[in-house]
């Protein structure tokens, strides 16, 4: 995994594996920016649980929701469970547990726009007896967009750059963050309300014909972001969707560096790496599991994917 760029400094030199030596900056985020267990571990990451209370699915067969949600369907369950941000107690027990590591803490929360974890997460901060040693940042971006944000987090880190300049780089760098979705079929979308029974009915016809509309997050919330034309699948309509977006950023000679994560759709998810990797030079930080808040709302077989220059 290449994606730290940062060769010239060890992570003992850093501490993060030296509990005798104390990092300056640990990181808070929650599940829903989908980064691998490797990289939570390594980097003493903290994350807050999202909510999704789904009691009709638990005890059915699957490895993952998204399997489970598959056998839901089969046996004629609709109801898709609710959601819920986090509690403020849940991101106060996390809170004093990085300070217990860390002198300071940066917590990287999921869009105030779209969730009300911001909100918790402040009420958690103002409940510690020294607030000022944490601070919070709203992503204004989800899941793979969100996880980008942690990743620069690590580098700027083993940089020593200060908490504050750290903050700073990234108020120009979110909105610079694409995140797009894109669902394998629209009646998971159409189940939760996102669109109307015709749209889906529209956006069905249209795959037939290989246009795919794709959804993207932007300014905090998900609004629609246009259409891939003459995909074969989803694989190859975010990989249209990237090359095209990212293509004068490239003629400028930078890279760009992609988060993708999929709801049970691994294959898809190594065949949009791959043709990234082969046809733009992208680097590709990781693919995982999309978290279950999220991919349960988009559907089993979804990809998600999320870019930014380096």
């Amino acid at each position: 995994m290449n994606f730290l760029g940062i060769n010239n400094i060890s992570d003992e030199e850093k501490g993060y594996n030296n509990p005798a030596v104390k990092v300056p900056i640990g990181i808070v985020v929650e599940d829903i920016a989908d980064l691998p267990q490797k990289i939570v571990e390594k980097y003493h990451i903290e994350e807050v649980p999202a909510i999704l209370d789904w009691p009709e699915v638990v005890n059915l067969p699957g490895e993952n929701i998204y399997q489970k949600m598959r056998e839901a369907e089969k046996r004629g369950i609709k109801e898709l469970g609710k959601t819920s941000q986090p509690s403020p107690k849940a991101y106060l027990e996390v809170f004093q547990k990085q300070l217990r590591i860390f002198e300071k803490v940066l917590c990287i929360t999921v869009t105030s726009k779209l969730s009300g974890c911001y909100n918790s997460a402040y009420q958690a901060r103002t409940m510690l007896d020294d607030s000022s040693k944490v601070y919070i940042l709203d992503s204004l971006t989800a899941t793979a967009g969100q996880a980008l944000l942690v990743l620069r987090a690590i580098e700027l880190i083993r940089e020593q750059r200060e908490i504050d300049g750290i903050i700073q780089e990234f108020k120009s760098l979110i909105p610079k963050i694409h995140t797009y979705l894109l669902f394998e079929d629209p009646k998971w979308v159409e189940a939760i309300g996102r669109i109307s029974s015709s749209q889906a009915n529209w956006i069905r016809k249209m795959k037939k014909i290989g246009i795919r509309p794709l959804m993207e997050i932007k300014n905090g919330i998900i609004t629609k972001g246009g259409f891939s034309i003459f995909a074969k699948d989803i694989s190859e309509a975010l990989f249209k969707k990237i090359e095209k977006e990212s293509k004068k950023i490239r003629k400028k000679g930078k890279k760009i560096r992609i988060v993708i994560v999929h709801a049970d759709n691994s294959e898809g998810a190594e065949k949009l790496k791959n043709i990234l990797k082969e046809k733009i030079n992208a680097e590709v930080a990781f693919t995982n599991l999309v978290c279950t808040l999220v991919g349960s709302r988009l559907g089993p077989g979804s990809l998600v994917a999320g870019w930014h220059a380096i």
